[in-house]
């Protein structure tokens, strides 16, 4: 186990856990800079290298600093040449373009107006609106929620990327298969009454992950965050 140790350079603090150390980054010192100090700090201290002893497991702060993989790879050499650490894990408070590009597209809401017809899908990023019927055959898919605002006698999958708190409404909620992330619920079977699905529905993941069927007006206490005050 690691004793709990804090060193303060420069531009470097060193924290020591249970689970591992911690370094703490200056982000506004040149990454140069930061790499010499890194170096002077990882050989003064008296764990070296030694490929018979575990890795020890580091964690980097960074801050507002944007590393490229280059900078990672540099950084991950250091360590483990200076000081037998593994970096198990660097949290920054910068993203990627690419991940900003995708953080936007994942909140966004596309609205189509149209009726998705047997053999037809739909899948995009974000919610999805939809001002049309999805007929039996018919797929709609999204990575945030789904509202449609007609017939819905097809497929409908919600947080297609491990969304748990996506939700499927629909007006007339009559579908051939709900799915929100990986969890699925197909319609019971025909006895000539009820299909167990009623108009202005939507469909939910409890705390237990099942799937819930309930009226539209259950949404503002199970998804807070889908309302705004006005």
């Amino acid at each position: 186990m690691v004793k709990s140790k804090q060193r303060k350079s420069q531009h470097v603090i060193i924290k020591g856990t249970k689970d591992g150390l911690t370094f703490m980054l200056d982000d506004q010192c040149s990454i140069e800079t930061l790499k010499e100090e890194l170096q002077k700090t990882l050989s003064d201290r008296p764990e070296s290298a030694n490929e018979s002893v575990q890795p020890v497991n580091a964690k980097l702060v960074v801050g507002k600093r944007y590393l490229d993989r280059f900078q990672i790879e540099e950084l991950e050499s250091l360590f483990s040449e200076e000081m037998n650490v593994s970096i198990n894990e660097i949290e920054s408070e910068v993203i990627s373009k690419e991940e900003a590009e995708e953080m936007k597209q994942n909140m966004q809401v596309t609205r189509v107006v149209k009726v998705i017809r047997s053999g037809q899908v739909l899948d995009f990023k974000g919610d999805l609106l939809l001002i049309g019927d999805v007929n039996p055959g018919g797929k709609v898919k999204a990575t945030g929620n789904i509202y449609i605002m007609g017939s819905l006698r097809g497929i409908a999958h919600a947080g297609s990327q491990g969304n748990e708190e996506a939700i499927i409404c629909a007006a007339e909620m009559k579908p051939s298969q709900l799915r929100i992330a990986s969890m699925i619920r197909r319609p019971p079977e025909q006895n000539g009454e009820n299909s167990g699905f009623e108009e202005g529905e939507c469909a939910y993941l409890n705390e237990e992950k099942e799937m819930v069927l309930d009226k539209l007006q259950i949404l503002s206490k199970i998804r807070p965050n889908l309302s705004m005050e006005i």
